[in-house]
């Protein structure tokens, strides 16, 4: 078997729901994602790019069904290179990463651009089609931004829950307070901020337009301010619209390639793709499923987590991150503080189909600012899975 090895990543800034990103199109942003990382290696030829895998969470508007391939051709990549688009909701660009490098393992391609995008503003409303023309009754558009729709009957009522009452109801299993939960976010906003401020996401973002940064960091983000939201999702509840991850828009993009590609690609890879692990549970214990997917990823990739060097969990609500944060480090994570160093999703933003590149790519940077050898993207995913990758910073390696 190749390895596979990661050569570049980049993103474009998180926007705000309804913000500065409003007016661009899902696939436009996915082919600026596209083109972004293709300047961070200019001697790679497109047309040598043997595949294209891209992550959308949504697909049913502007996406047109399988955006990879739209992307591609609006970013100028000759027709020639093929292109699908895979969907495990918010887990779907990290999941077009282990595709991706599965391919280039088993030998069937040298190079592979994987990524995803989410435009969750132009999400379209979709009306369900009716078994016979011209019902009497009225129809109802439902909104395909986030979360369930148009839910088949037939499904347990306890799956079908809101995301957030899926996770009061894991707050309510591990005892996690909305005080913890607050500070939680106000470290990610905090960290955030500092990593723009040092310069960390200048090399990592492509700028859309006039929007150059995350939109939606707060750099006064204080306790004392969060603490004055009201619960979003129960009344006497303990999540609110500050220690969750806000509805966002942005696309994020990642070279692979096998050893050999480096040649092609211009430059030495940054790191090696050295596990892959994937969990599901119950649908609506979706926030605790990166637990064990890091676990099998470590595994896989035969070290353990005291080994690990750098973290990056998306941050989809505070009180899931500190659940699986805590029970790693029940199984050896040395640190909570290498989680999310330089911010998460709760500062950054959380377009579905984009975060899973997001973290692959802000690890690496991570791995090689703090000289780490070894860490792990995780993500959550709605109804109940979680993935992880485990990456290996060859700088160290030597």
């Amino acid at each position: 078997m190749n390895s596979a090895f990661l050569y570049a990543a980049t993103r474009t800034p998180f926007g705000k729901f309804n913000g500065a990103l409003a007016d661009i199109r899902p696939d436009d942003l996915a082919a600026t994602a596209i083109s972004g990382v293709l300047a961070q290696a200019p001697s790679l030829d497109p047309a040598a790019i043997d595949e294209v895998v891209w992550g959308n969470a949504n697909g049913a508007g502007e996406e047109n069904r399988n955006v990879g391939r739209m992307a591609a051709l609006l970013a100028g990549l000759p027709t020639s290179v093929p292109a699908t688009t895979v969907n495990r909701l918010c887990g779907s660009s990290l999941d077009a990463a282990m595709a991706g490098s599965r391919t280039i393992e088993t030998g069937d391609a040298d190079v592979v651009l994987v990524g995803g995008v989410e435009s969750m503003t132009r999400a379209p409303w979709v009306l369900p089609k009716p078994s016979r023309a011209f019902p009497a009754g009225d129809v109802t558009a439902v909104s395909t931004t986030l979360g369930w729709r148009l839910v088949n009957p037939r499904m347990p009522k306890e799956w079908t829950i809101s995301l957030g009452e899926c996770n009061e109801q894991l707050q309510e299993r591990f005892g996690i307070s909305r005080e913890r939960q607050d500070e939680f976010a106000v470290r990610s906003h905090r960290l955030a901020h500092q990593a723009w401020e040092d310069g960390f996401y200048d090399a990592l973002v492509a700028p859309v337009g006039d929007l150059t940064r995350d939109e939606g960091i707060r750099a006064d983000s204080s306790t004392e301010k969060l603490a004055k939201l009201k619960p979003s999702f129960r009344p006497d509840g303990t999540i609110t619209a500050g220690n969750a991850s806000p509805l966002s828009d942005g696309g994020s993009a990642v070279i692979l390639g096998s050893e050999a590609a480096a040649a092609t690609i211009g430059h030495d890879p940054l790191g090696r793709i050295l596990g892959r692990g994937a969990m599901a549970l119950d649908p609506q214990e979706f926030g605790y499923a990166p637990v064990e997917a890091a676990n099998r990823a470590l595994a896989r990739a035969g070290i353990t987590w005291e080994q690990v060097g750098a973290v990056e969990l998306n941050e989809a609500f505070a009180v899931q991150s500190l659940a699986c944060i805590d029970a790693w480090l029940k199984d050896g994570l040395r640190d909570p503080g290498i989680v999310n160093q330089r911010g998460g999703a709760i500062a950054i933003g959380h377009p579905l189909g984009a975060s899973g590149g997001r973290i692959l790519g802000t690890l690496a940077a991570v791995l090689k600012e703090r000289r780490e050898r070894y860490g792990v993207a995780a993500i959550c995913i709605g109804v109940g899975q979680g993935l992880a990758v485990v990456l290996e910073n060859l700088e160290v390696s030597k």
